[in-house]
């Protein structure tokens, strides 16, 4: 997984005790038992190097040739092979979820998105030809296609790991994006998911202006003055206010998409952001959420780690319990790259893998696509 951070991959081997072997033609198991469902028996985290994360991020902003795409298709396609060949060599089966370079679910003419459309890269082939293993990818489009807006995916496997009887738990990802999954429970149609906005994105921008990849321990943003005119003004953005199912992404949430942020000193821009970060997603809390009953949060990502934003969420969302995955004894920076396995696991079993009405699709698909690897 190389999720809107874009600060690296995330390689994980997953242990699905207790489901069938590949292949094996069987109903869909039951949901029972504690959460997690599924053991993590290896996590390698594998920064990109700065010249591909620089050609991917100019890709997210629309600066990149038609040439320099594809080729950035392969080079991606090499790293992620390489971040999951030790891993492979115990695995039956290989889910990648690549790149997304842009995410176009709905239309604005004003932006020149004239069709719904969604591309992530990092070529499946060369996964697949490098490891020997059969790969699934390409997740997003089937949902598109069936109307949806092909995000969140993660849910439905938030679901399969983290749902509990008897717990109404949200568990959310504070990744370039910030996005959340409510489980009432095991009931599958009462779950709720959308992208509330940013988390990361603005906030790495703003760290990237002082030479730094990130706020490393918030520091940026805990050292500066927050504009709350900026951020009330910024909470007005239609996005904000409109009501799931939603998705969004860097495309949409970056520096330059905020009036006035520039007349900031870069201090003050990293703890503005990090404010109007904290109040959006607490804003979609007391929208949607909480008027459903909300017993705790459960946080993943990278934004986990960082206490300034954690601090003030905790904050924005008291008394509602809000705990990191490792407080939970989980793994945050696992949980996106496990989602994705069990969602290629879904589909190589030929099950469904979406939940239609967190994405606003007709029905439900399997989303992804298998490659597998030639046999003589």
């Amino acid at each position: 997984m190389s999720g809107t951070s874009v600060d690296g991959i995330d390689a994980v081997l997953l242990e699905l005790s207790g489901y069938p072997r590949l292949g094996t033609n069987i109903q869909v198991p039951e949901l029972s038992g504690p959460a997690p469902r599924f053991e993590i028996l290896e996590h390698r985290a594998v920064p990109f190097a700065d010249d591909l994360r620089a050609a991917l991020l100019a890709a997210g902003r629309d600066e990149t040739t038609t040439s320099q795409i594809t080729q950035l298709n392969f080079w991606l396609g090499e790293a992620l092979a390489d971040a999951a060949a030790d891993l492979a060599v115990s695995a039956d089966l290989i889910a990648s979820h690549g790149q997304t370079v842009h995410h176009i679910p709905y239309l604005d003419a004003s932006r020149g998105w004239h069709t719904r459309s969604t591309l992530q890269i990092g070529e499946a082939a060369v996964i697949v030809e490098r490891t020997g293993k059969p790969v699934i990818s390409d997740f997003r489009p089937p949902d598109l296609a069936a109307g949806g807006q092909a995000a969140p995916l993660v849910p439905f496997a938030d679901r399969i790991i983290y749902a509990e009887a008897g717990v109404r738990r949200a568990v959310h990802n504070l990744g370039g994006i910030s996005n959340l999954t409510y489980l009432p429970g095991l009931d599958e149609a009462g779950v709720l998911a959308f992208d509330t906005g940013p988390a990361n994105a603005l906030i790495d921008e703003a760290a990237e202006l002082v030479g730094k990849r990130f706020d490393e321990g918030g520091r940026l943003g805990a050292g500066g003055h927050v504009a709350e005119s900026l951020v009330n003004a910024w909470l007005d953005d239609p996005y904000l206010n409109a009501t799931p199912p939603k998705s969004t992404g860097r495309e949409r949430w970056n520096l330059q998409q905020l009036p006035g942020v520039f007349e900031l000193d870069a201090k003050d821009i990293a703890a503005t952001v990090t404010a109007f970060s904290v109040q959006s997603i607490a804003q979609a809390y007391r929208r949607f959420v909480l008027p459903l009953g909300l017993d705790e949060i459960v946080v993943a990502g990278g934004g986990a780690f960082n206490p300034t934003l954690m601090a003030q969420l905790r904050a924005a969302l008291a008394p509602i319990p809000v705990l990191t995955f490792e407080e939970r004894g989980w793994n945050s920076a696992a949980r996106e790259a496990a989602a994705f396995a069990v969602l290629g696991y879904y589909a190589y079993q030929g099950w469904r893998n979406t939940l239609p009405h967190t994405t606003g699709a007709r029905h439900a698909v399997i989303a992804g696509k298998l490659s597998r690897p030639f046999v003589e």
